[in-house]
């Protein structure tokens, strides 16, 4: 690849290195500047540009960022389309993820134009989470080095594997002794629920007994014959050496016991036994609270269906000190019920307008007609929100609001209304944003009469957002048009809420183009809204209304 300073006169083909703001256009950094775009730099009285040319043998960033995404997927894991040289590596399903540290080490010394970032291994994934992100870091790269990349991946792979979480049915024997407050008990049922219920099990209900090895061994039998395909032992006292009676009841029931102690803190007491071929724990003390400790890493392993023996417990000490320090003070105040690792909430809120008139309609409201399915357009807007990433999902409301609550059915929505929406889209959009919780660092604005955006594009959207690289804002542009949805950063919330009238929030989108990143979606369905008796008829078939209004 040529990179330098380039004369207006060789330079049509060339990939633009930096952001031009002309007179009536903005030439963005990686626009092949054809022959519109050099007549505008000429105009403006730019005699040259600087600008990468590619070379025989170079592969351009995208195709480039495709193929690395396509020689490292792996089943459950699934290539984002590339942009600005990068592609990502998505999970299709929850699951523990494993990464070959090595490989990937070696993937990374191949070229510095070719990169591979991911998440630690071990890490506990949601549908939709990213894994990998692979990065071409000039304007294209060398076409042997990403052969060898290919090489590399197919040969020495793979170099990920995502074992899917199974939906285990687990028990929970809870002993009791002289003195135990009914409060401990209880948190700690609550605590294994939601550890249980996170890595997508379910819990049993769980038996109390006295704390000994007989009556804890016939509950753990008793489990075992109502289908109970992990068990627990929450003892009234820390189990303290192999032959303490939670063991000694493991063994009694007919089991063995395979490991006591882990190198992780909290959570150095744990035994791990099985009986026959289900995994019987002796649970910490820590696991009554609901903090990350070594319970959760011991279970995540579990329900992805990997081994916990001896060996794989002696290899967690690296990373296991989770224990509150005065040199990392509080790391685990806001700890839920799973590994530290854990990916957090996605931060992107999504706001649904849905408190207009539907004027162009009228007397007849557009989100209320229900399609051949017999399902309302906003109901299939909303369905397609939820399906994405965007949590929470704010439907504004107004016109009409308690029949726009009946159409949603029970949805998992929370609703906000526009008192004022008669005044024009501002106001919905207000009420929206303002309905925003402060966790949430961005929100992403759909309209409830595009049904045809489906949730993949709206996580297409949410996936280019990106603070640490400037990109605050997100536009869907189909064949170079910008349409909707539009992702706002919170930092922009202010300016919407100073808008007034039946003005949206796009006209703002002039005055912070340094911010603006648009990505292309191979489909129209971005630029569509349905707001006209006639507009219905372009719908396909089985979103049309039974009876079109006339």
């Amino acid at each position: 690849m040529i990179f330098g300073t380039v004369a207006l006169q060789q330079a049509e083909g060339a990939i633009l290195a930096h952001t031009q703001r002309l007179p009536g256009r903005v030439l963005k950094k990686g626009s092949v500047l054809d022959a519109s775009a050099l007549a505008a730099l000429r105009e403006a009285g730019h005699p040259e540009v600087i600008a990468a040319r590619l070379e025989p043998g170079d592969i351009g960033e995208n195709a480039c960022a495709e193929r690395m995404g396509a020689a490292l997927a792996a089943p459950g894991l699934r290539p984002s389309a590339a942009g600005t040289g990068r592609v990502n590596l998505l999970a299709e399903t929850a699951g523990l993820l494993r990464v070959d540290t090595a490989l990937i080490d070696r993937l990374n010394t191949l070229d510095d134009a070719l990169t591979v970032a991911t998440v630690p291994d071990y890490t506990p994934l949601a549908a939709r989470d990213m894994v990998a992100t692979m990065k071409v870091i000039p304007f294209a790269a060398p076409a042997a080095a990403l052969e060898r990349l290919e090489a590399l991946a197919r040969d020495g792979g793979p170099a990920f594997a995502l074992n899917p979480f199974r939906p285990l049915k687990a028990g929970l024997v809870l002993t009791e002794l002289p003195g135990l407050k009914e409060s401990v008990t209880e948190n700690t049922i609550a605590a294994t629920q939601a550890r249980v219920a996170a890595l997508t099990g379910s819990l049993l209900p769980p038996l109390r007994c006295p704390h000994a090895e007989a009556p804890i061994a016939e509950a753990l039998k008793t489990l075992l014959s109502a289908g109970a395909e992990l068990l627990m032992v929450a003892g009234a006292s820390a189990v303290v050496d192999r032959r303490d009676v939670g063991p000694a009841a493991i063994v009694r029931a007919g089991g063995e016991i395979r490991h006591f102690g882990m190198p992780v803190d909290p959570g150095n007491l744990i035994c791990i036994g099985r009986i026959g071929a289900v995994p019987a724990l002796v649970l910490p003390g820590c696991a009554r609270s609901p903090r990350a400790n070594g319970i959760d890493w011991v279970l995540q392993r579990i329900y992805a269906g990997l081994d916990v023996g001896p060996a794989e417990v002696m290899r967690m000490g690296v990373g296991g000190l989770l224990k509150d320090i005065e040199a990392r003070p509080m790391p685990r105040a806001k700890a839920v019920p799973v590994s530290p690792e854990a990916p957090q909430p996605r931060t992107v809120a999504a706001i649904v307008l849905a408190a207009g008139r539907s004027s162009r309609m009228a007397p007849h409201n557009k989100l209320l007609l229900p399609d051949r399915t017999g399902k309302p357009m906003i109901a299939r807007v909303v369905d397609n929100v939820l399906s994405s990433a965007a949590r929470p999902v704010i439907v504004v409301i107004g016109h009409r609001a308690d029949a726009v609550r009946d159409a949603l059915g029970g949805r998992p929505v929370q609703y906000v209304e526009a008192a004022d929406h008669a005044d024009g889209l501002s106001a919905s959009l207000k009420a929206g944003i303002a309905a925003v919780p402060p966790a949430a660092s961005a929100a992403i604005i759909c309209l409830g009469d595009m049904p045809l955006v489906t949730g993949r594009m709206i996580d297409r959207v949410i996936a280019a957002y990106d603070r640490d690289e400037g990109r605050l804002i997100v536009v869907p542009a189909h064949h170079g048009k910008p349409g909707n949805p539009i992702l706002w950063d919170r930092r922009f919330f202010g300016e919407m809420r100073g808008l007034s009238g039946d003005a949206g929030a796009r006209f703002l989108l002039g005055r912070h183009l340094e911010h603006v990143a648009e990505i292309e979606i191979e489909q129209d369905a971005v630029l569509r809204d349905f707001d006209t008796v006639e507009s219905l008829a372009d719908l396909p078939a089985r979103l049309r209304p039974v009876e079109m209004p006339g």
